[in-house]
């Protein structure tokens, strides 16, 4: 993975969502260069040109949505910004997490940026200002339909710059106002179509979409190291995973995680063990891995490909492109994301739906060696049965959220904003989604590692060993029953921290080398 460089410039350079995740982890600096501070102030002269002129332009010298035939007077026009700030503020529902506020910050920062907005270089200081001392402003996680932008939650995001609102500051919430007054400054005041250019554009739906992306590819590795070692704890086959049958079919996913699963179990005793066994073939959880994981995997890389257009987009309304040529469009409309997040949320299921499907598989005790419901002294005894309930009830609940938010439109503002993408609810669901494919992959986990304990004394590929390793350092393996619900939530936590990848990139170059396919930086680089 290529080093990151010390200094981003906002406007200029260009913007991945691992570049924007560590922006907002303080990993990446940001900066405004002197030639996009230039651009940001010639846009900025031609809308107060604009002003003076009195040539109607929306939402510089007009109303908004259905009021955009009423003029509004040149004295008038920064109280119109003010104004759309505090009318606009209407969400409701639980705050977003600190980092999806602190990526709304940074994206809206990089297309503001790039001068076709007609903003001042004071305002993008002041969001830069956010950023770097790590005032988040608290915004609700409901009330965005996706079109004419995310118009409810970055109206809060911004109520912070007028002195409104309220932000989290070293772990406490202030009233914005307040905050200000302890740090000796004061609220800015927004020119003429800054307000709207703040709260036009996609930055709620694009901020969940670069979490989605990283927790998503989490995920999805940590799949298939987990389906590698139940395909040893059930004395699984290899051949499924073979080269040349994906040859004949080279969907990208599929080839990556077939030759992520032949190199995961390369020079495994538990293979040869059975390698002349009378099973003819496995059950498609199984024996459809690649297929299942790598139908998801190619659905990731659609949305990789389209969250960066979007990172480098300007999705703002009116577009200013010199003092001619204004632009009232539809930049701001969150279709392209709404139904790749939809996609997404879909793909994120399959892999919950599949693992579950393993989960159920190992406790059937059809498989030589493997007792019934993974423990030997059943009846006084549940064993692993009660897990797999909690599975199935997660990825039934992921199934009920995979009904698409962008097949649904509910026209808004008087019929003039009459198709709109519901693209918040998209990212919301997918990201619900996804934590609940998280702790059935935590589940699947500790149901692989038992069953592989049954194939003791003999030995895996040295990274499924190492996998097991971790596993009973911090569970040990179950002879009766316990309070399980511990069990599961240290597999969440070796889950949600990434620890089997981690693992991974510990190891040394040359095993590490053994485990890389001809896809690896597509997937493990955005």
């Amino acid at each position: 993975m290529p080093e990151k460089p010390v200094v981003f410039l906002f406007g200029e350079d260009h913007l991945t969502a691992g570049k924007a995740l560590a922006l907002s982890r303080s990993e990446l600096r940001g900066v405004l260069s002197e030639s996009v501070r230039k651009k940001v102030r010639s846009s900025q002269e031609i809308v107060q040109r604009i002003v003076e002129k009195g040539a109607p332009v929306y939402g510089v010298n007009t109303g908004f949505g259905p009021l955009c035939t009423t003029r509004i007077t040149p004295e008038d026009t920064r109280d119109l910004q003010f104004n759309i700030l505090m009318s606009h503020s209407v969400g409701v529902g639980p705050p977003v997490a600190g980092e999806i506020a602190r990526l709304m910050l940074i994206l809206k920062l990089h297309a503001l940026a790039q001068g076709f907005s007609g903003v001042s270089e004071n305002t993008l200081d002041r969001i830069l200002w956010h950023i770097e001392e790590g005032i988040t402003p608290y915004v609700p996680s409901q009330g965005s339909v996706g079109a004419s932008g995310d118009l409810a939650p970055l109206s809060h995001l911004f109520l912070p710059l007028i002195g409104l609102g309220k932000v989290y500051h070293k772990g406490e919430l202030f009233p914005t106002g307040e905050l200000l007054d302890q740090m000796g400054m004061s609220p800015i005041e927004l020119g003429p179509k800054e307000g709207l250019a703040l709260i036009n554009g996609t930055q709620f739906i694009a901020a969940h979409a670069v979490v989605v992306l990283e927790k998503m590819q989490h995920c999805l590795s940590q799949a298939d190291i987990i389906g590698a070692m139940m395909i040893e704890g059930l004395q699984g086959s290899v051949k499924p995973f073979h080269e040349r049958l994906h040859d004949l079919r080279p969907f990208k996913g599929n080839q990556h995680v077939a030759e992520r699963i032949r190199r995961l179990l390369k020079g495994s005793e538990i293979l040869e063990d059975h390698i002349d066994c009378e099973r003819v073939q496995d059950p498609y959880s199984l024996r459809c891995i690649p297929q299942v994981h790598g139908a998801s995997r190619n659905a990731w890389l659609h949305l990789k490909e389209l969250v960066e257009t979007e990172l480098n987009a300007v999705t703002d309304n009116p577009v200013i492109i010199d003092e001619e040529l204004t632009i009232s469009g539809g930049n701001f409309h969150g279709q392209p994301l709404a139904m790749a997040l939809d996609y997404a949320c879909l793909a994120a299921s399959e892999i919950g739906n599949i693992s579950d499907r393993r989960i159920y598989l190992a406790l059937e005790g059809n498989n030589t060696g493997l007792p019934q419901l993974l423990m030997k002294d059943t009846g006084l005894n549940s064993g692993y049965m009660i897990l797999q309930y909690t599975s199935a009830a997660l990825a039934s609940e992921n199934k009920g959220l995979c009904f698409p938010a962008s097949a649904d439109s509910i026209p808004t503002s008087m019929g003039q904003e009459d198709h709109v993408s519901m693209g918040s609810i998209s990212g919301r669901k997918a990201l619900q989604v996804l934590e609940n494919v998280e702790k059935i992959l935590a589940i699947e986990l500790l149901t692989a590692a038992q069953a592989f304990e049954y194939r003791k004394p003999l030995k895996s590929g040295w990274f499924l060993d190492k996998v097991h390793a971790l596993v009973r350092s911090e569970i040990s393996f179950a002879t009766q029953d316990r309070v399980f619900a511990t069990d599961i939530e240290k597999g969440i936590e070796l889950i949600q921290g990434g620890e089997l990848i981690r693992l991974l990139n510990s190891v040394s170059e040359k095993e590490k080398v053994s485990l890389k396919t001809s896809f690896e930086a597509e997937f493990e680089n955005f």
